[in-house]
Formats: structure tokens, sequence, C-alpha cells
């Protein structure tokens, strides 16, 4: 029988450090560019991420970091910021969710500010994120979820590595209520140490 992970105990690095990428939790101090990053992304992000509308005010910023600090703490979720390594820059955010520590599963989540896209950003932190919840989480499955017609992140789980393994019809509602397929691409601990 396998132990069950406490994921409180879990020894998890302030950052991960990629050729091109930081990726850390966001801080109190970033509030200000996590909000110019989703304003400037807004309409790029409007037909994949609901949780867009969410975002009215500037002060929203610094209220999604508290709550996400909260949830970090607790290994609840894992939300972080992606940044240019060389400039600092706030590129994007990404992070580990959805868990179930009895497996242990999770879903790698993320999002690109529209000027950061096409230099391969993305694929550098899904990897980053695979080896981190393989590595050091001791995660078994690992999952990225998109929207069937969301070509460009689909493209991004094929590059990483991960194996589409299936197509949820009907399984979301879009922005614009309209029934969409969930496509459903996976890495398993045996993908991972090949």
């Amino acid at each position: 029988m396998t132990p069950k992970i406490n994921p409180i105990l879990l020894d998890i690095p302030n950052e991960i450090a990629g050729p091109r990428l930081i990726v850390r939790p966001y801080l109190e101090s970033d509030a200000s560019a996590l909000w110019e990053a989703v304003d400037a992304s807004r309409t790029f992000l409007a037909p994949w991420m609901p949780w867009i509308t969410d975002w009215k005010v500037p002060e929203f910023a610094r209220e999604v970091i508290r709550r996400n600090s909260a949830k970090w703490i607790l290994r609840e979720d894992l939300t972080m910021g992606m940044f240019d390594r060389e400039t600092e820059k706030l590129l994007g955010g990404c992070g580990l969710h959805r868990f179930d520590w009895t497996i242990p599963a999770m879903e790698i989540g993320y999002w690109l500010r529209p000027d950061a896209e096409g230099k391969g950003f993305v694929t550098e932190m899904v990897t980053l994120l695979r080896h981190f919840a393989f590595d050091q989480l001791q995660a078994e499955r690992v999952e990225i979820r998109c929207d069937a017609i969301n070509v460009r992140s689909a493209a991004v789980a094929r590059r990483a590595g991960f194996i589409l393994e299936a197509t949820l019809r009907g399984s979301r509602r879009n922005v614009d209520g309209v029934l969409g397929d969930t496509l459903v691409f996976a890495s398993i601990r045996a993908d991972h140490v090949k």
C-alpha cells in the first residue's frame, strides 16, 4: 500500500528556475504587475478564462494574491506567476490545481499575455511544472485540460510530451454560453521516468 502524502509537510521551493523563466508564487509586491498583465490580456483570455470578468479594479489583484497565498500554505492550490528571468517581467500565470493527494494527481493550468506568445515560454513552464510535480510533489499523474477549440493550448501539451487521453464532450460552458468539449492530456510517472 502506498503511504498517504501529507501535502502540508511537503518542502516546496520559493521558486522554480528554467533557462528563461522564473516560476514562483505571487508576492503582494506583484499586485500592480499582475493587474497590468491581466488587463493587457483581457480580450486575448476572454474566450478561455471565465475568471477574467471578475477583474474589474486594480485592487482585486492584491485580493487574489492574498487568497492564493493562503491556498499555497494549505497546499490546496499552487498558483504562480511566470516571470522572464532576464527582465523580471510578468509574462503570465500558471500553477498546479485540482489536487487529489490520494493518488497524487494534479492539473497544470496557465495563461500568457499576448506580447509573450509564440516564444516557447509556456512549453518551458509546463516542462518545469511537470518535473516539479513528479520529482518534488510525488505526483503519479499530471493533467492539462483545455477547450477543444484552443489549438495553441493543445499544441503546448503535445510539445511538452503529454498524451491526449480523452475528449469530454459537452463538458463545459464556453464564455458565450454554448456547450464545448474539453481535451484531457496526461503524463504519468512511467512517462516521466523514461
